[in-house]
Order: C-alpha cells, then sequence, then structure tokens
C-alpha cells in the first residue's frame, strides 16, 4: 500500500465563512470582525486558487470542483471529513458532527472521479451514525499509515472509539487509539480532529507529543511510530495553533515528494525543524489565513487523497 499520492479533490468554496455549527468544539475557528462575508469568501477563494496552483505546478493532479449555493456549506473547502478513498477501490463517507456539513457529502464528486478515469469498486457508507449522534470525521479524525497498516485517533467528540474500531475492522487496520488536548482559557480541552496535532508521511511523522497528556498513551504513539521507522518531528502546542500538525506529503511530478503545509505553519517551524522535514521532501506552502481563521481548519483539511485505481 503506498502511503502517498499524486492525485487530490479540493472544492472550491462558495460561500465560505466561520460555521457558527462547527465553533462549539473547534476552538482553532475565530471571527473577523469588520469583514463582510463576502468579502471572507473571496479572500478565501484567493487563497483556493493560488494554493492550486502551486500543487499543479509541481505536477499533483487537483480535482477541482465548484461548490454550489442550493447548500448552506460554509465548510465545504475541507473535503477530507467526509469521504476517503482507498487502493482497493472503496470509498468511505463518513458521519458529520455538524448538521449543515452534512450536506458535503456529494455523489456527483465520485461521478466526476470516475469520469477521470478513476474506479470506485464500492461505497461503505457510515453515516447512518449521525441519527445516534456518532461521528467520525474522515481522515481528520482518523490518520492512516497505509503502508504500515496502523490508524491513529485522537478521540474526541468527532471521533466515536467503537465507529473507529468498526471502520477499522472493515478496511483492516490496527487502531491506535489516545486523547489529544489543547489548552482553552486555562482548561484541557480535547482537540477536534487528530490531523491538526499530527501528520504522517512516508518516512516521518510530525507530532505534537505534548498535547497526549497520558504519559502511557502517549509512549504507546510514539512506540508506534518509532517502530515503523518514522523519524518524529516533534512541534509544540503554539505551533499546533498555527497549524504545523495540519500538513499532507503528496507526489508530485516524476513522484517527486512535497510536504505541503500553510505559510503560518511554515513560518511557525524551527530552522531544526525544517531541516529534519526537508531531509524526506521539499516544503510546499502556500498563504490560507482566512481560511484557517474562519474555517479552523488548513492545508491537510482542504485535499482529499485519491487513492483509488485508475483504468
Amino acid at each position: 500500500m503506498k502511503q502517498t499520492t499524486n492525485a487530490i479533490v479540493m472544492i472550491r468554496p462558495v460561500a465560505f465563512r466561520m460555521n457558527e455549527q462547527t465553533a462549539v468544539n473547534n476552538y482553532y475557528q475565530k471571527v473577523l470582525d469588520g469583514l463582510l462575508p463576502s468579502t471572507v469568501n473571496a479572500k478565501a477563494q484567493q487563497e483556493f486558487d493560488t494554493f492550486v496552483e502551486k500543487l499543479r505546478a509541481v505536477g499533483v493532479d487537483v480535482t477541482v470542483v465548484e461548490d454550489n449555493l442550493e447548500t448552506d456549506t460554509p465548510d465545504s473547502i475541507f473535503p477530507n471529513n467526509w469521504v476517503s478513498f482507498h487502493e482497493n477501490g472503496d470509498v468511505a463517507l463518513y458521519p458529520m458532527f455538524a448538521e449543515n456539513r452534512r450536506q458535503e457529502r456529494r455523489e456527483d464528486i465520485l461521478d466526476t472521479l470516475e469520469e477521470k478515469g478513476f474506479e470506485i469498486a464500492n461505497i461503505m457508507d457510515y453515516t447512518s451514525a449521525e441519527e445516534d449522534g456518532i461521528f467520525l470525521e474522515g481522515t481528520g479524525s482518523l490518520l492512516l499509515d497505509r503502508a504500515n497498516g496502523k490508524a491513529y485517533c485522537a478521540l474526541s467528540p468527532r471521533a466515536d472509539e467503537e465507529l473507529f474500531i468498526e471502520f477499522c475492522e472493515d478496511f483492516d487496520y490496527a487502531p491506535v487509539i489516545f486523547e489529544a488536548f489543547q489548552t482553552v482559557d486555562g482548561e484541557r480541552k480535547l482537540i477536534y480532529h487528530t490531523n491538526v496535532m499530527m501528520c504522517l508521511g512516508e518516512t516521518f511523522a510530525v507530532i505534537c507529543a505534548d498535547s497526549i497528556d497520558d504519559k502511557k498513551e502517549r509512549k504507546m504513539v510514539l512506540d508506534n511510530l518509532k517502530q515503523d521507522g518514522k523519524e518524529i518531528v516533534l512541534i509544540t502546542e503554539a505551533q499546533v495553533n498555527n497549524f504545523a500538525g495540519n500538513m499532507l506529503e503528496v507526489r508530485g511530478k516524476d513522484d517527486k515528494r512535497y510536504i505541503v503545509m500553510s505559510a503560518a505553519a511554515h513560518q511557525s517551524l524551527t530552522a531544526k525543524q525544517i531541516a529534519q522535514l526537508e531531509n524526506h521532501a521539499e516544503i510546499l506552502s502556500s498563504s490560507l489565513d482566512t481560511i484557517e481563521a474562519c474555517g479552523g481548519g488548513s492545508a491537510r483539511c482542504m485535499m482529499a487523497e485519491v487513492f483509488l485505481p485508475r483504468t
């Protein structure tokens, strides 16, 4: 199984704004005072378009799908939470915490991929769990070490343990389960998505180990990464606040590997951390300030990786 892919899907926003339904447990979101909604969306579109241009310039195969105005989907720019695409032709659809995010799931996006020559064999649909108030938000909640058959999950209101284990059984992953926290107004609160505090590359892992308060859990997670030969790049909680955990390794032209992140994440890294990462792949960063502030997500959340076989 490959850990990285050359193909990704990205959704271009039409009505991006701070989603009040997700802000209840995503403590990274902020209100940008004094900006009209249309201005926020225009800034987000500009950041999105520049980001796509940079990815395509290095040979990443980006399928851009336009969001539509019929649905109220302010977070549609983060497709990796509702869908994942797998090498065996499986597509997984996930249950979402925020009601207005459930409308992001669109079958026409699967049709678009099939038109591009990707094969979809089977759809694994977990969305009925929403009726029971149970959620698992795609590769936001699950970090898949595809090559080593492990899935990492920081439990939160958006990542249910039992459903995670069910996913692991269905897709043949060994579950690595823990809790990760951030400090909010002096209190330790669960981080809403695993991919905010951790990134898995082919030969490295970026992780804020300090966010795993339980020492046994922390050791267990780090031991799993070390067992699989990954170089561990430790980041701080302050760097997590700048989305330094929200990176993704992708492949460009001639299979060259890139570690994709936002400009804020890149700027928050130390020279030593940058050198560690550059031993593995070239860094590609782009300014996502508006998207990060209002959306509380960053570069990794914007890219849904496509591992489907091609005809």
